[in-house]
């Protein structure tokens, strides 16, 4: 499998199960519209095609975590010995954190393609077999119930 490395986020928050980027991706406005509250943004202002791509979310252009990884000429929190450190303790999204802290060990152990593969594996309902996202409480599709984080 080919991957897209502008979806492994320094912070090991996969981006392909961002809702952000899945409603990007599908072009999907409705979605954008339920997302906007959650992020304090407008629907025009949630677009993101990924962490490392050349158009990206707000937050995520900002992230103190990415920034740190470039300083330290590093991929990811996960080729780094200071993991977790501050910026993980102070992550602001709590379901990012539990993410990152689940995430970054598991990226470290397989290397970033089997990581990403996981990731996409992940995030996928295990009713129905509909791809949903990150902090998705209910399928998109069948309704029911998901916990994938």
């Amino acid at each position: 499998m080919s991957v897209n490395k502008e979806l492994a986020a320094p912070c090991g928050l996969y981006c392909g199960a961002c809702g952000i980027y899945v409603a990007t991706r599908d072009n999907n406005e409705k979605f954008k519209e339920r997302l906007a509250p959650v992020y304090n943004s407008t629907v025009e202002e949630l677009v993101c095609d990924g962490c490392l791509s050349e158009r990206v979310f707000s937050f995520c252009k900002t992230c103190p975590i990415k920034f740190c990884c470039a300083n330290k000429g590093i991929e990811g929190c996960f080729q780094c010995a200071d993991f977790p450190c501050k910026f993980i303790d102070n992550f602001p999204i709590p379901v990012g954190k539990k993410v990152i802290l689940r995430a970054v060990p598991r990226w470290r152990e397989i290397g970033t393609e089997k990581w990403m593969e996981e990731e996409d594996k992940r995030y996928i309902c295990p009713h129905c077999g509909y791809p949903t996202f990150r902090g998705a409480k209910r399928c998109r599709e069948c309704k029911n119930p998901v916990d994938l984080d």
